[in-house]
This record gives structure tokens, C-alpha cells and sequence, in this order.
């Protein structure tokens, strides 16, 4: 096991309350896989994209995620164009459905809702 070097804790009333990491560090960490909560919990960047560009659940998550909808409809086993209707809200999501896309896309079927 590595541990990474030059860091600083810094103390506050006895107790950590700051570190300090290398930059590079630190951009290693940024650099991971979007964040996907447990449960029905939808990180505030999906619904941010909800409320302000209007996009329906399925679709935030898609671009959350950096899917293209051809690679979800494709691990789904839908066509494009389906998942494109239910992405704009014209075509209604079945229960099995929305858990085929669920699952492609990595997170739970309450999530999408």
C-alpha cells in the first residue's frame, strides 16, 4: 500500500480540520466515475439539470452519467428512438422498462422515476 506523501493536516481546537494535498492529487481525485447514490437519493447535479434545462429524470441522469443515448438504448435493448420519446417525456415509462434503463445506466429503478 502507497501512502501519498506531502500532506497537511491542519488542526483546529485539537482537532483535524483541514488537509492539504498536492494539486495532482487532488485532480486524481475529480477524475472519477459520477457519483451514484444508494437508494432512491438523485445527486443535486441531475436535479439541477431537471429545473433548469427542463430534462426529464431519464434524460438527466444520461447526461450526468456521459452516456450517449445509442449506448443506454443499446445495453437497455430498446432502439434510440424509443428511449429518445421516453427522454422527452412523450412516451410513458412501464415498470420494466424504466428498470432495463435503470440498470444500464448503473443506478436504481427509483431514481429515474
Amino acid at each position: 500500500m502507497s501512502t501519498p506523501t506531502n500532506i497537511q493536516t491542519i488542526m483546529q481546537n485539537g482537532k483535524p480540520a483541514f488537509v492539504v494535498i498536492p494539486y495532482k492529487e487532488f485532480k486524481k481525485m475529480l477524475s472519477g466515475k459520477p457519483r451514484i447514490p444508494q437508494g432512491d437519493a438523485v445527486p443535486h447535479e441531475v436535479i439541477s439539470l431537471t429545473v433548469r434545462k427542463g430534462y426529464t429524470l431519464l434524460r438527466a441522469w444520461r447526461e450526468y452519467l456521459g452516456l450517449t443515448q445509442v449506448e443506454v438504448a443499446r445495453i437497455a435493448g430498446i432502439t434510440q428512438a424509443a428511449l429518445s420519446q421516453m427522454e422527452t417525456g412523450e412516451k410513458r415509462l412501464r415498470k420494466a422498462t424504466r428498470e432495463k434503463l435503470a440498470n444500464a445506466m448503473g443506478v436504481s429503478p427509483e431514481q429515474v422515476v
